[in-house]
């Protein structure tokens, strides 16, 4: 493959003008969609590249997005977000767009300070990945570039929001385990720390109601304070016959502490988990869970985000994104 392809190079392998390459690959009118299509994965194989420098003068667009995440997800929550946002990067660049990651600090959180890269216009649009605080949304609200929420939503009902269906991914895994005969089943997670955790709640929540289960409040077990911040988890005194754990990295934590007190899983308690991250196979035994559909979050938020700094005013609102249960050993059949 010869260096600095050129759109003439792409044009002479398809047979095209290279005006017809220039407007498909800008986007612009005057070229079918297939054919853009076909253009455009010419440009890519034979790694041509856009000059952004000289594109961004021409329109007055940066061609980056801003990525958003709070400082306190960015320790435990690593494996889940680190993740999130690599395929968010890798999404961007096929669309010639870069994502520059904000990682915002509890003090410029607090503080209400916004990114350097927006009041330096170094971005076209900002993707929030993972909850921040009410207060900052207000100020988000407030500036001029489109903002889509990534992972998490709120009562902001003018921001669209890209979320996976945690709500019916934990009602089906709670079904799961009172199918194989648990009836003491306890939820493990903060309710005030994530939208997240709240929806894995009622999902499992509307499972117990559906089977007439009734809800143990010791059986709702806090595992973190609202700032993220993970706290020493406590085993009820009387322990359930099943956990189900708001994510992957906590269920580890649980089948490690079931370990340290003597008991063995599955066969004396179940765990099941939500993400499907590299905690789910890491454990010992490897964690049955929910997988995030990260592949279509990533494309979705991409697709709304560069039709807004196209200049859309459509709103999507809140786009569920489902998952699917990924059964592995941490899940015993029990007697009803």
């Amino acid at each position: 493959m010869k260096n600095n392809v050129t759109m003439q190079d792409i044009a002479e392998q398809l047979g095209v003008s290279k005006v017809t390459v220039s407007k498909a690959l800008n986007d612009k009118e005057g070229v079918s969609d297939e054919l853009k299509e076909k253009i455009k994965n010419m440009a890519r194989d034979m790694g041509y590249r856009y000059n952004v420098m000289a594109r961004s003068l021409k329109v007055s667009h940066s061609f980056n997005i801003g990525v958003i995440i709070a400082e306190r997800f960015t320790g435990e929550y690593k494996s889940f977000y680190t993740g999130l946002y690599q395929q968010l990067s890798k999404v961007l660049d096929t669309q010639q767009y870069s994502g520059i990651l904000h990682i915002l600090s509890k003090e410029d959180e607090k503080a209400l300070n916004l990114p350097r890269i927006y009041h330096e216009r170094k971005v076209d649009g900002f993707i929030i990945l993972g909850q921040i605080h009410k207060k900052y949304i207000e100020v988000l609200q407030k500036i001029d570039i489109p903002i889509i929420f990534l992972d998490f939503y709120d009562d902001h009902v003018g921001i669209d929001a890209v979320i996976t269906d945690n709500f019916y991914g934990a009602y089906e895994l709670t079904n799961y385990l009172v199918m194989n005969g648990h009836q003491q089943i306890a939820y493990v997670g903060n309710l005030q720390a994530t939208s997240s955790i709240q929806d894995r709640f009622l999902g499992y929540y509307k499972s117990l109601l559906e089977h007439r289960i009734p809800l143990n409040n010791d059986y709702v077990i806090n595992d973190r304070d609202e700032n993220g911040k993970f706290i020493d988890i406590e085993l009820p005194a009387k322990l359930p016959s099943a956990f189900v754990c708001n994510c992957d990295q906590i269920a580890y934590t649980i089948i490690n502490k079931l370990k340290a007190s003597g008991y063995r899983v599955p066969e004396d308690c179940s765990v099941v988990g939500f993400d499907n991250d590299i905690y789910a196979t890491i454990s010992e035994p490897k964690i049955t869970t929910v997988e995030v559909n990260v592949e279509d979050m990533t494309n979705t938020v991409v697709k709304y985000m560069i039709e807004k700094v196209k200049g859309s005013d459509k709103t999507y609102g809140r786009v569920l994104i489902k998952g699917k249960i990924i059964y592995r050993d941490s899940v015993k059949k029990i007697n009803a």
